[in-house]
This record gives structure tokens, sequence and C-alpha cells, in this order.
């Protein structure tokens, strides 16, 4: 891993240091954030008008503590006795507690490189376990990682009411060479074997979680990445954390979907989830029913459903699996939030229906598939090519195929009229094709219900003309009636 990061970052050789550095871990203040005085003491947050583009500051940079910290490098690990290597570490991740603002290429180019170098090292000692990690060194290890980490995400560049993550290229972090190998560095100490859980999970607490969940709002897909994989690995390495980390997922979810429908990070959070849903063990807990009829089936609401559709499904699927009974829980909350004029949210849920159904017994089948056909003998009738295909291609599942088939006498009737009528009039080649397969379908399956179903519909039109009919005369009256009037006026 560290390997590739190194090739991703280009292999530029160490900057050559002049001198002694910092030796009594006085570091002063460089960019926006700085570990304090001495170690253990808590750096100064950056307010919001030190901040620029990206999270990274603008150069109101102390120049003398900046000198000072980036005059003289300090040694290389391998320079130094082991026993000093301790101390190294805690230097070392007190000179990189300065940040440096990115968008501007020609400003603190040495400084910046150095820094560089030296996060590199620091992952590589904790890659190689040097030895375990004393509770003294936790602090400065969350120092440094909060000054680079955790700050003020900048409002979105693009238009929030027509933006297109697909057609519309993400705003990229600008200090990205130096926070990729931030997160690198967290990522290896989470998995560390040198990294004691019940010290660490004082310094990674809550607060530190929160922090990185607010962090997956970031529009750099790098970042995300990065996010998701050490959020899981701190999920299964600190239980201690694991209801507070579901919940406060819960949270950010309950805001995207009633309140700002704008979140980054849905997709992210949904592939961590459907790992965490995969190891829950039976029967399942309360919470986690409550869980998915809350927080999961509700997130098919928001009209931008298609970027992290793949991930929802997954954790919906995975909860059925588990319990097969909750399957009617699932397809009434699908219907429930059914879209009516989005024709790409219905055949994405025609695809998550045909998930379901293939991990639904019979039992729970009979439960919800009266209001469930005749929302597909709706998506059936529809003029919208695609939404008609998809729903009659579930009659290509052999198993959707026998659980009909169990209940043709209450499924044929509620699909017929759309299928005949498809049959009759549908535009498109495709589907009238497909619906005429279906139709023999259930022509093989019981011909005597097939002919009872084809006369009564017949009859249903036959009135419907009627009606129709006394219509137009009943207002061919009314326009006599008008036009007499009229004359008599006159």
């Amino acid at each position: 891993m560290l390997k590739s990061v190194k090739q991703k970052l280009g292999g530029k050789k160490p900057v050559k240091n002049d001198g002694p550095g910092d030796r009594d871990g006085l570091l002063g203040r460089s960019g926006v954030t700085m570990a304090g005085a001495s170690r253990g003491v808590a750096a100064p947050r950056p307010t919001s008008k030190e901040r620029g583009h990206g999270g990274t500051p603008f150069t109101n940079v102390n120049m003398s503590s900046l000198t000072t910290a980036y005059a003289e490098g300090l040694p290389s690990f391998r320079d130094v006795p082991a026993s000093e290597r301790q101390m190294l570490f805690s230097k070392k991740l007190q000179l990189c507690t300065f940040t440096f603002d990115f968008l501007d290429p020609s400003r603190h180019v040495r400084e910046k490189e150095i820094k560089r170098q030296t996060l590199l090292e620091l992952v590589d000692y904790v890659n190689t376990g040097q030895g375990k990690f004393t509770e003294s060194v936790f602090d400065d290890i969350v120092q440094m990682l909060s000054a680079n980490l955790f700050r003020a995400l900048p409002p979105s560049s693009h238009d929030t009411e027509n933006y297109d993550p697909e057609e519309e290229e993400p705003t990229l972090e600008p200090a990205w060479p130096h926070l990729q190998i931030v997160y690198e560095f967290l990522l290896r100490y989470v998995v560390s074997n040198e990294t004691d859980a019940k010290i660490a999970k004082k310094y990674i607490d809550n607060s530190f979680v929160l922090k990185l969940l607010e962090l997956f709002d970031s529009e750099d897909p790098r970042e995300r990445d990065y996010l998701k994989t050490i959020l899981h690995r701190i999920y299964g390495k600190f239980m201690v954390h694991r209801p507070f980390i579901r919940k406060a997922i819960n949270n950010i979810f309950y805001r995207f979907i009633y309140e700002t429908e704008r979140h980054n990070g849905v997709a992210e959070l949904l592939e961590i989830l459907g790992s965490i849903i995969n190891g829950f063990a039976l029967p399942l807990k309360e919470e986690h029913k409550v869980f998915l009829g809350r927080a999961l089936l509700p997130l098919h609401k928001p009209k931008c459903v298609a970027m992290y559709h793949q991930q929802l499904s997954y954790c919906i699927t995975q909860f059925v699996e588990k319990d097969p009974k909750l399957a009617d829980l699932v397809l009434r909350g699908l219907l429930k939030f059914w879209p009516v004029t989005n024709s790409q949210k219905e055949v994405l849920f025609l695809g998550e229906m045909e998930e379901i159904l293939e991990l639904t017994q019979a039992a729970e089948f009979i439960k919800t598939m009266g209001p469930m056909f005749r929302q597909i003998a709706k998506c059936i009738n529809s003029s919208h090519f695609q939404v008609g295909e998809r729903a009659l291609f579930l009659w290509n599942n052999d198993y959707i195929v026998s659980l009909v088939a169990q209940n043709r006498h209450l499924v044929l009737p509620i699909v017929f009229g759309a299928l005949e009528r498809n049959a009759r009039t549908h535009w498109n080649a495709a589907v009238h094709g497909l619906t005429c397969n279906v139709r023999k379908m259930f022509m093989e399956m019981d011909q005597g219900l097939f002919d009872e179903c084809l006369r009564q519909f017949d009859e249903e039109e036959r009135r419907a003309a009627l009606v129709a009919e006394q219509r137009d005369n009943q207002w061919k009256k009314l326009e006599q009636k008008a036009a007499l009037n009229s004359r008599k006026r006159q």
C-alpha cells in the first residue's frame, strides 16, 4: 500500500536537512493550524475566515514560526537509536501539524516537500510496526490528524438544483498531495497491531468519528474512498463505537432525506452499511428493523436516488435475505415511495423489486401481491417503453413465475387489462412482443381462467364504450340547447 502511495505521489528525493531542527518540540503556527507550543496542548482551531477554498487556508502565515520549524529538518528513523524513535516520531508528528495553502503553488514549495517526505516516513514507521505506541504519543497522532483533516468543506461550486454528478466534474481537494498521505497514515494506524484499541478508543472517540463522518460530504471522490475504508476499519476495531457510528449515519440520512436532499457521500456510507448489515446476528434486533423502515426505505424518496441506488438495493436485500419476513415491509415501503413522473426511477425500482421477490417466500408474497401487481400493471401500460419493458421482464424470472402461477387466480385479473391493452395498441414493437409472450404464458398456465378474464375485459370495454357514448350524447344535447338559446337572444 505504501509503495503504491509513493508511486502515485512521485519518487522525489528527500529535501536536504541543514541543521538541528526544533529540539524542544516547540513548533510555531503556519497556514491554518498548529499543535500547541508543547506536546499535549490542543492546537487553536481555525475560524471560517482563515480558511480558503477546499478547506485550505489563505496564507495568513506566522513566518517566524514557520521558518523556525522548517529551517532544518529532522533526521530519519534509520539514523537514530531505537530508544529515541518514539520521541522522533512525536516531533515529526508535530512538524506535520502545519498546513499550507495549495491554491498558490509558488508559496512554501520547500516546506511542502519536507512535509510530504515526513508524512511518508510516518506512514512507513507505522506500517513496519516498530514497537507499541505509548499512550503519550496518541495525543500527538490525533493532533496531527485533526490539524490536517478536520476542516470546513467549501460550498459547492455547482448549481444545487441542476447539478448532475455524472455530467459535471467534481471539485477536487487542492491539498490532496498531503491529505492522501495523512489518510494513509490514519488507515495504517487504525489497522496496525501496535495500536491498542483499549487505549486508542480514548483518542479515536465519538467526537473524532463524528468529524470524520462530516468529511463524507466532500466532493472529492478520492477523499470519500479513503474515508469509507477508514470508517469501516474503525467500526471493526473499536466495538465500543459501533452503536454511535450507526446512529450518526442514521442522522446523516435523516437530514439528507427530509431537509437537504444533497449529500456527496450517501453511496459510500451505504457501502459501509452493506458490510455492517451482512454481519448482523440473527434474530435481528428491533433497532435494526427500525433503521430499515425509517432510514433505508425513505432513501428511495430523493430524486437523486440513482446516484446511490445500487448500494441501497444491496443493503435492503441483505435485510430480506437475513429475515424473509421483512419482504412485506420492504415491498410496501417500495410501493409507498414509487415515482409518479420519473421513468428512470421506475426502472430502478422494478429492478430492485425483482431482487426482493427472488428472496420472498410464498406467505409474504400473498400479503402484498394485490397492491404490488396493480403497480406493475400501471408500469406495463406506461408510454415509456423502458418502463413497460422492465415490468414485463419480471416474467423472465422462473421463481417469480412460479409464485404467480400459484396465485394466478388473483394475479391475472389484476394485470390482464394492462396486457390486453398493450397487445392491441402499444406503440413500441419490443413491448408489444413481450406482452404477447406474457399473454401466451398465462394462456398456457390456465386456459379457462384466461378466457374468463378475456370475457370480463371485453364486457368492461363495452360498458366503458357505452358510458363514453352516453357522455358524448349529453354534451351534444347541451351544445344544441346552448346554440338554440343563443339564437333566441339574437
